[in-house]
């Protein structure tokens, strides 16, 4: 397995158990390399759209499905709460840790709670209709926005 490949899991490894993304340093600590080698391996893993970083260059922002930062998509699995990047990727928490879920939202248009459960990998709950005000062509224009 590549370096970049390692990193990319034990990013993962790392926001599925703490729910949260790693530091540079935490990274720097689980995979035996030094904290430049890491941020190097992180603006890789920008460069391949496979991590979204802070203006920084070495804080995770996103490690899609995983926000790094509080949004209004908190997802509960196994009794842990994980914000999601968006609608979208609050259904993709559950089946990237193979579990049962609850993901709680709300409309952007008329600001109404939502309510979904994932049970064995179908989705129950409030009816609900999901719109990208962007094509998916051009997300990475601007993913914070997107």
């Amino acid at each position: 397995m590549d370096q970049d490949t390692d990193l990319k899991l034990a990013i993962y490894r790392h926001t599925a158990e703490t729910t949260r993304p790693p530091s540079a340093e935490e990274m720097a600590s689980a995979t035996g390399r030094d904290s430049h080698e890491i941020r190097e391996g992180y603006q890789r893993l920008f460069a391949n759209r496979v991590l979204v970083l802070e203006g920084d260059g070495e804080t995770i922002r996103m490690a899609p499905p995983f926000s790094g930062v509080e949004t209004q998509h908190r997802v509960q699995v196994a009794g842990k709460q994980y914000f999601a990047n968006c609608a979208w990727d609050a259904l993709a928490i559950p089946a990237a840790l193979h579990s049962d879920g609850e993901i709680r939202s709300r409309c952007e248009q008329t600001l109404e709670p939502l309510q979904l459960l994932v049970r064995g990998g179908r989705v129950l709950g409030d009816e609900c209709v999901v719109h990208y005000a962007v094509p998916a062509a051009l997300w990475w224009d601007d993913i914070v926005y997107t």
